[in-house]
């Protein structure tokens, strides 16, 4: 435990017989263990009292996130009554306890040539002018 071998505690034990002598020492050895004996009970009380408490504080930190997730969900039933019915997007909680949302997907531009109509299939095939006047206001001559 201390890294004592048995040759340096034959010693302690010689020593302890010369000092306190063969009368005391048996009431000294069961004091001494009655103290020693005390000290482990009441670390091995600190011990369970701290993990009891760690334990608390993991559940408390499991409820506070369902809590907020399920306050997320409300949020997105109000704002969009629609997807009400889809399953809501993964959330991470790494080993720090704190959840983080999925990243959101990168935001595409819109080109001119998505945002434009699609032809008619009256219209004659070939090259459109990039902009059509409406017939209504064309300049008087």
């Amino acid at each position: 435990m201390f890294g004592i071998s048995f040759s340096e505690l034959l010693l302690v034990g010689l020593v302890a017989l010369l000092v306190l002598g063969p009368e005391r020492l048996p009431g000294a050895a069961r004091t001494a263990g009655l103290w020693i004996g005390r000290l482990k009970r009441s670390f091995n009380s600190i011990k369970t009292e701290i993990e009891r408490e760690l334990g608390a504080d993991e559940i408390r930190r499991q409820l506070h996130n369902e809590h907020i997730l399920s306050l997320e969900q409300d949020a997105r039933k109000l704002l969009d009554p629609h997807s009400a019915n889809q399953a809501p997007p993964s959330i991470h909680t790494p080993s720090s306890g704190v959840p983080t949302a999925p990243p959101a997907p990168p935001a595409v531009p819109v080109s001119a040539t998505q945002a434009s109509p699609e032809p008619d299939s009256n219209s004659a095939p070939g090259p459109q002018p990039a902009h059509r006047a409406p017939e209504d206001s064309k300049p008087a001559p």
